[in-house]
């Protein structure tokens, strides 16, 4: 000990310390009238009573040896004096019972409850996400043709028809080939339920808006096909956000590894996707009869073969025509359906209540947004009319 020197100033401090702890371990009046003079602390008595700690209360703030605030022995010998004297022999006869809380002055003593119990506790309130595994052959192919669709929108604008046409025709596939799989090897996962009609609708989006830009599509019917998409796109925003548990960050939002809601498409929306596939289907196919690279490559004379078939331009752009009608018709009725079917999206969770209100509020939005688009696509569409007669009585005079 002397050779390493600690002052002496040190070692008094350290052997008072020690005698005030262990005459705090001696008598238990001692330390009930502590326990006394700290008056709205709430105080824990350690089980080796070595070490005496009041704990922080809401009300006001207590002290502890070996903390920030230590207090002098004197104060410790005059609290038990005075308990001495008020409580009189009664405190002598009370054993030490372990561990306990002393909430006020006449108020039982309770035992303390462990911070490992309180943690287990608050663990076990918190709602239970499983995750699940996300890296199957049908996500990888409705990812695939999640890259595909900004190439596809790139080859339209640009005029090649034919490998638009083809890369196209590998996506449809691909959204028939997944879902195959996904049934045939239960592959089924929640985030392929999200994303794969996510997919379709980032192609189709693509592929309307670049042909519309192009003018194949009138733009009506490209107002009705893209409104309903971001109709249903808000729709689903509010649904993420309202389902998922808390906490709600970002990156959580974000995790589709985390299920908190599920799509079922109606029928009529699986209908009107595959007319509105075949529908850009025949619309591209168009493009290929004007697009050198097309018409003279191997596939060429079955192109001008399928034109004469269907009665030339006009007969090929007569069966467009008629497409464009019945894909309007079964547009509307699709998002309509998604605005009065409760069947539509599953909001996973148990609070009944809560779900139903959560229900009814997303498909508000579906019908306030769609009723506005299609209000949007009779109005460009009285004004297409209006513009085809004003050039029509033209034409005429001329």
């Amino acid at each position: 000990m002397a050779g390493l020197g600690i002052p002496a100033t040190t070692s008094r401090l350290v052997l008072l310390a020690r005698h005030e702890l262990q005459t705090l371990a001696r008598p238990s009046k001692m330390r009930s009238s502590l326990l006394q003079s700290s008056s709205r602390a709430t105080c824990s008595w350690a089980a080796n009573h070595a070490l005496w700690r009041p704990v922080l209360s809401n009300q006001s703030a207590s002290f502890r040896i070996g903390g920030t605030a230590p207090f002098c022995r004197s104060a410790v010998l005059k609290a038990g004096q005075d308990h001495k004297k008020k409580e009189g022999p009664k405190a002598s006869g009370k054993a030490n019972q372990g561990p306990v809380d002393v909430s006020s002055r006449t108020g039982p003593a309770k035992p303390i409850v462990a911070p490992s119990t309180i943690s287990s506790t608050i663990k076990s309130k918190l709602p239970s996400l499983r995750h699940e595994n996300i890296y199957t052959l049908p996500n990888i192919l409705t990812f695939s043709r999640l890259i595909a669709t900004p190439v596809i929108g790139y080859l339209i604008v640009q005029h090649h028809h034919l490998y638009a046409f083809s890369l196209f025709a590998y996506a449809g596939f691909s959204d028939l080939l997944d879902g195959w799989i996904a049934r045939k090897w239960k592959l089924q996962t929640v985030v392929g339920s999200v994303v794969d009609p996510m997919a379709d609708k980032a192609l189709m989006t693509t592929v309307v808006t670049t042909l519309a830009y192009s003018g194949a599509l009138p733009l009506p019917l490209a107002t009705l096909i893209l409104g309903r998409d971001v109709s249903l796109a808000i729709a689903a925003i509010y649904y993420r956000y309202a389902s998922l548990p808390a906490p709600k960050t970002f990156a959580r939002y974000w995790d589709f590894s985390l299920p908190s809601a599920e799509v079922h498409p109606t029928t009529m929306s699986k209908l009107n996707t595959f007319l509105q596939l075949l529908l850009i289907g025949v619309t591209m196919g168009v493009g290929l009869l004007h697009d050198p690279a097309a018409v003279n490559s191997a596939a060429g004379g079955w192109l001008r073969g399928l034109q004469e078939g269907m009665g030339g331009e006009d007969g090929v752009r007569s069966v467009a025509t008629g497409m464009q009608v019945v894909v309007a018709g079964t547009t509307v009725w699709s998002g309509l359906s998604y605005a009065w079917l409760k069947s539509a999206v599953k909001i996973l969770g148990e609070d009944e209540v809560l779900k139903r209100k959560q229900g009814f509020r997303g498909r508000m939005i579906v019908g306030g947004c769609f009723g506005s688009v299609i209000l949007l696509a009779v109005g460009l569409a009285g004004r297409d009319f209006l513009r085809a007669e004003e050039e029509a009585i033209r034409d005429n005079k001329q």
